[in-house]
C-alpha cells in the first residue's frame, strides 16, 4: 500500500523496471499505453491513501478511463511493486485480492471471488500469470509459481516455483530458481512430481 512520496516513487520504479523500460523518464506521447496506465493507478493509489480529495478524484478518473480503453479493471491496492501487464485485453481483478511484486500478468485473466466478499486468492511474489487464467476462491498461491494459459485455479498451491495448468489447474512441473540451475533437470531428464 503505498502511503508516502518515496513509496510512490519505489513502486513507479518498481514497475517501470518490470516494463523494461530502462532509457527514458516518461512515456511517449504516442504509445506506452501499458506504462501509463500503471503511472495513473499507482497515483490513484497514493492520493487515495493519503486522502488527497481533489487528486484522488482526478487519478480515480484518469485510472478507470485508461483502464477501460484497455481492457483492464483493476482495483487500487491490490497489487505490489513491480507489475508488469504483458498486452491490452480483458483483465478483472477483485479489490479484496492480495498479489505480491513482480506479478507478470497476461490478458484475459480473472482473478475473483468464489461466494463470500473475502472468498478471493491471495498470491505471492513473483508469480506468471499465463493468458486466460482464471483464478477464485480463497486460495493462497506461493512465490514464484507459474501459471499456465486457460488454467482454472480453484485450490491453494503452497509449494514454490512449481508450474500448474489446466482445468481445475494440478502441478505439472517442478521449477528452479536461478540459484538451483546446475541442479536442475536438463532437457530430456524426467521430472520427478
Amino acid at each position: 500500500m503505498i502511503s508516502t512520496k518515496k513509496e510512490l516513487r519505489y513502486y513507479l520504479e518498481q514497475d517501470k523496471k518490470a516494463l523494461g523500460i530502462s532509457n527514458r523518464k516518461r512515456p511517449k506521447r504516442f504509445g506506452d499505453y501499458i506504462w501509463k496506465y500503471q503511472i495513473c493507478l499507482r497515483k490513484h493509489e497514493y492520493y487515495t491513501n493519503t486522502d488527497s480529495r481533489i487528486w484522488k478524484h482526478v487519478y480515480r478518473y484518469l485510472h478507470k478511463k485508461t483502464g477501460l480503453k484497455l481492457g483492464f479493471d483493476i482495483p487500487v491496492n491490490v497489487f505490489g511493486p513491480g507489475l508488469r501487464i504483458n498486452h491490452f485485453g480483458l483483465i478483472v481483478v477483485n479489490s479484496n485480492a492480495k498479489i505480491g511484486a513482480n506479478c507478470d500478468i497476461h490478458q484475459g485473466v480473472n482473478i475473483g471471488q468464489n461466494h463470500g466478499q473475502y472468498d478471493v486468492p491471495t498470491i505471492g511474489d513473483h508469480v506468471w500469470i499465463g493468458p486466460g487464467a482464471k483464478l477464485f476462491g480463497k486460495i493462497q498461491i506461493a512465490n514464484g509459481i507459474t501459471i499456465g494459459a486457460n488454467a482454472v485455479v480453484n485450490k491453494s498451491f503452497t509449494e514454490e516455483n512449481i508450474t500448474i495448468a489446466g482445468v481445475p489447474a494440478k502441478q505439472i512441473k517442478e521449477g528452479c530458481t536461478a540459484q538451483d540451475e546446475p541442479n536442475c533437470p536438463q532437457k530430456g531428464e524426467p521430472v520427478h512430481l
